[in-house]
């Protein structure tokens, strides 16, 4: 008896020994387990934080620096909005043709061979440039009048190929530029239109300021220019033949010669209307036209779309839903013209 039970206890014993062992080895198992999970995921949480951060190369190309600090600065602004830090996650290579639009096709070159992400040109000859340069690496444009006319786009809905942007419907405001005159100067007759015929954009505006002209019973005479040695004689001719006031069309040479403009509309005694607000801070007379910051603002929306995958020919070009009215009150107290309070209460933008 003694016997049976010093066995049974023995036995018992030793099955709580084995039932311990066996539970330590699953816990140990367990604890295994555990750890090569945790140590699996820690790793994979360091390789991610270790993997490099993709870095956007922006081509920047342009004709000059913009001559506005606010153009580039809405851009910059609007794109760190949407996630981009220069020096972290985007780069910036600018290319400036420095005035000289011959060397445009160069530096768009040049930046494609940098092997950019996206290339930006923020006016039409830039624009016109890039996409000669290349048909793969998406382009967005900023200032551009008449991208259809001048063979950017397929239609403004369905751009087609690499390359969408902003359009400022230049032509179709030249009208209401001549309105204005009018409504500032009522007993005004005569304006002289200087406009470059060899500019596609220029020669549409020109049509279109003839057929209001007819409307607002104005007669216009054409100060056609090509070069920047032609403007005073252009200015002498407007005052032989009485202009009364003059109408500026933008076009690359305009641009590039806005001060000379302005100094000789002064010398010469003409009230001017301007396409861009930035000849207005620069001492011109008044201008009316698209919102010169939305198109920034708005490329940068377009850019973020093209880095995130959409493709360019599936972007519709925009176009402007502001539009400013800007007037120099220093220039006209110089010019001796008193501004109609109904013209001045409609300035977004008055210089005192």
């Amino acid at each position: 008896m003694e016997k049976y039970l010093s066995d049974t206890f023995r036995i018992r014993f030793l099955d709580s020994r084995s039932d311990n062992l066996k539970s330590k080895i699953e816990n140990r198992k367990w604890g295994w387990g555990f750890a090569i999970i945790l140590t699996l995921t820690l790793c994979g949480w360091a390789a991610e934080a270790q993997q490099p951060v993709k870095v956007a190369k922006i081509g920047w190309l342009a004709v000059r620096p913009a001559s506005a600090a606010y153009s580039i600065e809405s851009f910059q602004r609007e794109f760190s909005k949407l996630g981009y830090v220069e020096g972290k996650n985007l780069v910036f290579e600018y290319r400036y043709a420095e005035g000289k639009l011959d060397r445009l096709p160069a530096l768009a070159e040049e930046l494609v061979g940098l092997k950019v992400d996206v290339l930006i040109a923020p006016n039409t000859p830039a624009a016109l440039a890039a996409k000669k340069a290349t048909k793969s690496i998406p382009i967005v444009f900023i200032d551009v009048t008449d991208p259809i006319g001048i063979g950017l786009v397929d239609s403004l809905a369905r751009p087609g190929g690499n390359i969408t942007g902003f359009t400022t419907i230049g032509s179709v405001l030249a009208g209401k530029r001549l309105e204005l005159l009018k409504e500032t100067i009522p007993k005004l007759s005569r304006v002289g239109v200087l406009w470059n015929p060899q500019d596609s954009v220029n020669a549409q505006s020109w049509k279109e300021s003839q057929l209001r002209a007819r409307e607002l019973g104005l007669q216009l005479h054409s100060m056609e220019v090509s070069s920047a040695d032609k403007y005073e004689a252009a200015f002498k001719e407007a005052t032989k033949a009485r202009s009364g006031a003059l109408a500026w069309m933008l076009a690359p040479l305009g641009s590039s010669s806005q001060q000379q403009t302005v100094e000789l509309a002064h010398k010469y005694r003409l009230p001017a209307i301007y396409t861009r607000r930035g000849v207005v801070e620069n001492g011109g007379l008044m201008s009316y036209g698209p919102d010169q910051t939305e198109p920034f603002r708005r490329a940068a929306v377009f850019v973020d779309k093209v880095l995130k995958g959409t493709k360019p020919a599936d972007i519709p070009v925009e176009q402007p839903t502001k539009f400013e009215l800007a007037i120099n009150l220093k220039t006209a107290k110089a010019l001796g013209l008193a501004i109609p309070p109904v013209v001045l209460m409609r300035a977004e933008r008055v210089i005192k």
